[in-house]
């Protein structure tokens, strides 16, 4: 199996420990996270509300949506407590100098 094409989603510089940033590549809302210890790339979109998941809170490996607080793990995208059941969609990530790459 070929690795998969990592195209590049923002600067490191851009998302220092704690932060998120909303981007759009190859036509989808990818949201990356920086939780303090590593980068994660999500889909943007809640799968319960459709929300933007930007808005929501992160602490440690999860994020929550703003609209009922249904949370997501950051590395498997499951979905941790109700009103959500379906997962969100995850991305591969890795870092090239001083570059945020994430295969779509």
């Amino acid at each position: 199996m070929s690795e998969p094409a990592y195209i590049p989603a923002a600067s490191v510089a851009d998302l220092p420990p704690g932060a998120k940033k909303a981007v759009t590549l190859n036509g989808q809302e990818v949201l990356l996270c920086h939780n303090g210890e590593r980068v994660f790339a999500v889909s943007n979109i809640c799968s319960h509300a459709e929300e933007r998941l930007e808005c929501g809170r992160m602490r440690g490996g999860w994020i929550a949506c703003p609209i009922h607080g249904a949370r997501f793990d950051l590395e498997t995208g499951e979905a941790m407590n109700p009103p959500a059941t379906l997962p969100i969609k995850t991305y591969p990530v890795r870092i090239a100098g001083d570059t945020i790459e994430i295969a779509i």
